[in-house]
């Protein structure tokens, strides 16, 4: 993590697959909520649409492949199961290193894709909550990732100029809305990468 900017007045991280190793939770959430109505999910497509909100995930899954259920329900089903695994999460070390390093030094917040109950039940799950001045999550926003809207309130939030801003990412939406709200960019993929399930 050499690389990281030294310019910057607060940081903002994206939750899953950034604070947190939850993907691999999701992904098999996502495969037991699909396989309820006979289809499977692929890996490799899962993770293609890192960084898009559930809701948004599920209304795909529904127009893909015609199903008689709606986004709202099927994303119930789908987060219940999620809520089932959270015992099977963990921290990204690296990037909770830079948390604990500047956490009381700088303000900090996050910026995630997931409804406000679910990342704070993520965090409360491995002691992180407590870390963050601000929580802005998909329900907070109209405009999701790759807008920049989520980032801009959390800088908003916090009272700091976004050009001030340093974020944390692990998807292409979540880079793009940064990268949009006019602030610098740490690329996670860049140091880590998820456990596949099917691999």
């Amino acid at each position: 993590m050499d690389d990281q900017p030294t310019t910057f007045s607060a940081i903002i991280f994206d939750c899953d697959g950034t604070l947190v190793d939850s993907m691999p939770s999701h992904y098999i959430a996502w495969v037991q909520t699909v396989a309820d109505y006979g289809l499977t999910f692929d890996e490799d497509r899962f993770y293609a649409l890192g960084g898009w909100p559930t809701i948004k995930v599920a209304q795909l899954v529904i127009e893909e492949n015609d199903l008689d259920v709606s986004a709202q329900k099927l994303t119930d089903i789908k987060e219940a199961r999620f809520e089932e695994n959270l015992d099977k999460i963990k921290i990204i070390q690296p990037v909770v290193d830079v948390v604990e390093e500047y956490y009381g030094k700088l303000p900090l917040a996050v910026g995630t894709g997931a409804i406000d109950r679910i990342c704070r039940e993520m965090l409360t799950h491995v002691g992180l909550l407590d870390r963050f001045e601000a929580i802005v999550a998909a329900d907070h926003v109209q405009h999701h990732k790759p807008a920049p809207d989520t980032y801009l309130e959390a800088a908003r939030q916090l009272s700091i100029p976004a050009a001030e801003c340093l974020v944390y990412e692990d998807t292409q939406p979540g880079i793009e809305a940064a990268l949009a709200a006019g602030m610098q960019v740490v690329d996670v993929r860049d140091f880590y990468t998820p456990e596949r399930i099917t691999a």
